[in-house]
């Protein structure tokens, strides 16, 4: 979700009550949370760590999301009661409060302010799954996936003397799904950037070195 998370927007009594209204698990990384097709269930509050949520596309995986700590994750299911639209997997260790479909639609009913932010939650992802498929028509494949490495560095990355550290387990699997593109495509683009100097790889993370030239490349 972009813009503030969820968790963080609510008061601290909205917190409370949501807190109250689960309970709270601890998962491994590579652990699947739901799969897509599941019967709506739960709704998972993300506390600590990162999840990434994917779906089935024509026998492929589409990465359409990496959650972290305050996101909400499941929330869609519970509103309209269909099946998981997506698998959401543990990229890393994670905690989280898991609240049932029953209570967490209680809790909007209880709290209309919430359900507000909610709503304005959903329709920032609409725009974004709007703008990630402009990007599939609009770009190349090097195009797309400095957009997807600017978003990681934005969200994850940790600024150092040498440019912008992303620790993610994110493999070249993924990076396909979620760009759209084979994954020769995404290891070609992989091999132009490291030529430019504009990126170094490694197995769990990637550098970029040049994050401005990345973005201006992403457009």
């Amino acid at each position: 979700m972009t813009g503030g998370r969820f968790l963080e927007e609510l008061t601290a009594d909205e917190a409370h009550e949501l807190r109250a209204a689960g309970r709270e698990r601890a998962y491994g990384a590579n652990v699947t949370l739901f799969h897509e097709g599941d019967d709506a269930g739960p709704v998972i509050v993300l506390l600590r760590g990162r999840v990434k949520v994917a779906a089935a596309d024509s026998g492929r995986e589409a990465i359409i999301a990496v959650r972290e700590p305050g996101d909400l994750i499941g929330e869609m299911s519970a509103i309209d009661g269909s099946p998981r639209s997506a698998t959401a997997t543990a990229l890393e260790p994670v905690e989280v409060i898991v609240v049932s479909r029953e209570a967490f639609v209680a809790f909007l009913d209880r709290t209309p302010g919430v359900a507000l932010l909610l709503a304005r939650a959903l329709a920032r992802r609409l725009r974004d799954a709007d703008r990630k498929r402009i990007e599939y028509l609009a770009q190349d494949t090097v195009g797309r996936v400095c957009s997807r490495l600017v978003e990681l560095a934005d969200r994850f990355g940790e600024t150092e003397s040498d440019g912008v550290h992303i620790e993610l387990a994110i493999t070249q699997e993924d990076l396909a799904g979620w760009t759209g593109s084979s994954r020769e495509a995404v290891i070609r683009a992989l091999r132009t950037l490291r030529e430019l100097g504009w990126i170094e790889t490694r197995r769990r993370g990637v550098t970029l070195l040049e994050i401005e030239q990345l973005r201006q490349r992403a457009v």
